[in-house]
């Protein structure tokens, strides 16, 4: 019988990066927050309003939103936390832009990547890890 050796990100000795993932459908957000639970500290909100109070609680390397969602879309969001937090990367899950407007929405909010519903969980976990180490040399770069 071999050792059980525990990964880094299950070790409570290593921090983890902190995410925040914003989408109004429950169902949704539990995966994705299931998904990324394994090497990411993991945060939620169910609305663009919920999720900037959290902004201001905690600090995150990388934000998730989705695009549509009632009482403020994730786009406006995103812009809004460049804004306020300009080394948090930030990413945009949708299943409803337009080519020119998923261009201009990825040049008003500066994301880092922009994600196609369905999302595949192997791309939300290496988009997400790809994010917090591009956040890591911003901040290095100051």
């Amino acid at each position: 019988m071999s050792p059980v050796v525990e990964s880094p990100a299950a070790s409570p000795a290593v921090a983890r990066d902190a995410v925040l993932v914003v989408d109004d459908e429950r169902p949704l957000l539990e995966v994705f927050a299931e998904a990324l639970a394994t090497r990411f500290d993991v945060t939620t909100a169910t609305s663009a309003r919920e999720a900037e109070f959290i902004l201001r609680k905690k600090e995150f390397k990388v934000v998730i939103a989705d695009h549509l969602m009632p009482g403020g879309n994730g786009m406006s969001f995103l812009v809004r936390a460049r804004e306020e937090f300009p080394h948090m990367q930030r990413i945009l899950v949708t299943g409803y832009m337009k080519p020119e407007m998923l261009l201009r929405s990825v040049n008003e909010a500066a994301l880092f990547r922009y994600l196609l519903k369905p999302v595949s969980m192997i791309d939300l976990v290496n988009t997400v890890q790809e994010a917090a180490r591009l956040h890591d040399l911003s901040v290095m770069a100051g």
